[in-house]
């Protein structure tokens, strides 16, 4: 299998400003591709291309809200305006919410599914064209959570799921034209969306955070996503908790569940009762 070259390419990143996202910005620079930012947070940009720029990258900086499909056809013409071309597609902008379906206002689902599926949805529709012409690669940052049940995740799950079928979907559209689909499914990764976490009100939670098998650094996570993306692999399961989940979910499910739920569960056992 001939491996993805990346110096020279044009590579648009979602949730570009901090965590994961300025890692993938960090590891492609370094690789020679010229990179396109994307993030809701236009100071934090400012400050990730100032530091791409000085780095020696070619870096630009869109400022935008994926959930706005008007703002993703905006960010791919202001990519091909700056660069003549787009190559590849790393959808990472992602939120969480943790709470009980029970607790869950729908309005925090909806906003859950807005951000982490139709977002990618979008984004990934206004730069088909450009990526299919360059023969390029569409990524999609997914989690464990999008394969495998996850106690207090309902909303988070659920756009995770969707991210599955659209993007394994996508790939039987689009591998005839030589472009590549991965789908990646990190378990724990210290970025701060667990903190940035909101509750069932769209509050931001309160209490911490359970982890299973520790978290990654987002160095060592963007790292393994460019050699898979080289590759061109379908799924990536990036660390020994997402490979355990994967096969565990798989061949014995019930396992599983009574794993997560005694691990994971703990945070809602006492609002997991009937009043």
């Amino acid at each position: 299998m001939t491996s993805r070259e990346f110096k020279g390419k044009v590579v648009l990143i979602t949730g570009a400003a901090g965590g994961l996202g300025a890692a993938l910005c960090r590891t492609y620079a370094a690789a020679g591709a010229r990179i396109a930012a994307l993030d809701f947070d236009a100071r934090k940009l400012d400050a990730l291309v100032s530091e791409l720029r000085a780095g020696g990258a070619e870096a630009l900086g869109i400022p935008g809200d994926i959930t706005e499909s008007s703002a993703c056809v905006s960010a791919v013409a202001a990519t091909l305006a700056h660069f003549g071309a787009l190559d590849g597609l790393i959808n990472n902008a992602g939120i969480s919410a943790r709470s009980l379906l029970q607790d869950t206002d729908p309005a925090v689902i909806r906003r859950v599914m807005e951000v982490n599926f139709f977002g990618a949805a979008n984004l990934t529709r206004a730069a088909l064209g450009s990526i299919v012409a360059r023969r390029g690669f569409v990524v999609a940052i997914s989690s464990v959570a999008g394969f495998a049940p996850l106690t207090g995740r309902t909303g988070y799950a659920a756009s995770k799921h969707a991210l599955h079928g659209f993007f394994d979907s996508l790939r039987s559209e689009v591998e005839g034209a030589g472009v590549g689909v991965t789908v990646v499914c990190p378990s724990f990764i210290r970025t701060g969306i667990g903190a940035a976490a909101t509750d069932g009100s769209g509050a931001p939670v309160s209490g911490p955070r359970i982890t299973t098998g520790g978290e990654s650094s987002p160095e060592e996570i963007a790292g393994r996503i460019f050699s898979a993306v080289a590759e061109g692999r379908a799924l990536l399961l990036p660390d020994s908790t997402s490979r355990m989940a994967w096969w565990l979910s798989r061949l014995a499910p019930g396992l599983y569940a009574r794993i997560m739920k005694r691990r994971v569960g703990g945070e809602f056992a006492s609002r997991s009762r009937p009043a």
